[in-house]
């Protein structure tokens, strides 16, 4: 599936803001034809981030993920600055888990040239990634793959992970709530997420900040379990105000130059 042109991508980032979009709103933003825009709601809408309403279109539901590839293309670069972040954290000869993400996978890209790593995983392409490198021992937690993302999960999965006691976990998650809650989509993938938190002396969440614009119903955890959390903006100031009461460290992967979000101590 191809990148989003930019301005799919921002007619998303309104929707995002909104809730919703209207194609006359938009063609006069945007100086195209309403044609044009109903092109790019109908390409939209076909990856799953947009839904079809009368005039427009909306976000999507809240009960199933969007697809695997469109959660690839979506905010790369932030991604990427998330990952090094996040890679910073983790000294060389030490232990991890990486789960199941599209974020998740930009750090085991960020890990590729390290040394005397161990990694266990349960995401079929960080084991692509990282197989190559020969500073960094992969595990794969065994398991039926999923199809749709390459995401290895069940019971033998839960398994696997629990023999491990390792320095630390790097999840991703597909919502967050200001409360502080870790959201995701499917309960197998979340028992298996549940397992590497608790297995792990010291668990780094990463997301990107649209993860706080939507929803899933099923929980992970609260970021009371987390060592730090690595995004890309800083978050709402009521997660901000949970993370200070449970003593996760913030970390805002932004401009290169920026200082970090507050003065934790590093892990």
């Amino acid at each position: 599936m191809s990148e989003l042109s930019t301005r799919q991508d921002a007619i998303l980032e309104l929707a995002r803001q909104s809730g919703r979009v209207a194609v006359d709103d938009l063609a006069a933003r945007f100086e195209v034809s309403p044609q044009t825009i109903r092109k790019d709601l109908n390409d939209l809408c076909e990856r799953r981030l947009l839904a079809r309403m009368h005039g427009g279109a909306m976000l999507a539901s809240g009960v199933e993920n969007v697809a695997y590839a469109a959660r690839r293309a979506l905010a790369r670069e932030e991604k990427r600055r998330i990952a090094e972040r996040c890679a910073s954290l983790i000294p060389d000869g030490t232990s991890l888990f990486i789960n199941i993400g599209t974020t998740t996978e930009e750090v085991a890209r960020a890990l590729v040239d390290r040394h005397n790593l161990l990694v266990v995983t349960n995401n079929i392409h960080v084991v692509s990634i990282l197989l190559p490198s020969p500073g960094v021992e992969v595990v794969v937690a065994g398991g039926p793959v999923r199809r749709a993302d390459g995401g290895i999960v069940g019971e033998s999965t839960v398994d696997l992970v629990s023999e491990f006691k390792l320095d630390f976990a790097v999840i991703g998650a597909s919502a967050l709530d200001e409360d502080g809650s870790l959201l995701d989509f499917d309960y197998r993938e979340v028992r298996v997420a549940r397992a590497i938190l608790g297995n792990a002396r010291r668990a780094i969440l990463v997301a990107d900040a649209s993860k706080f614009e939507r929803s899933a119903p099923v929980r992970i955890g609260h970021v009371r379990q987390l060592h730090a959390f690595v995004t890309d903006r800083p978050p709402p100031e009521r997660f901000v105000a949970a993370c200070a009461v449970a003593g996760t460290r913030l970390e805002v992967a932004g401009d290169p130059n920026e200082s970090r979000f507050d003065g934790n101590e590093s892990p």
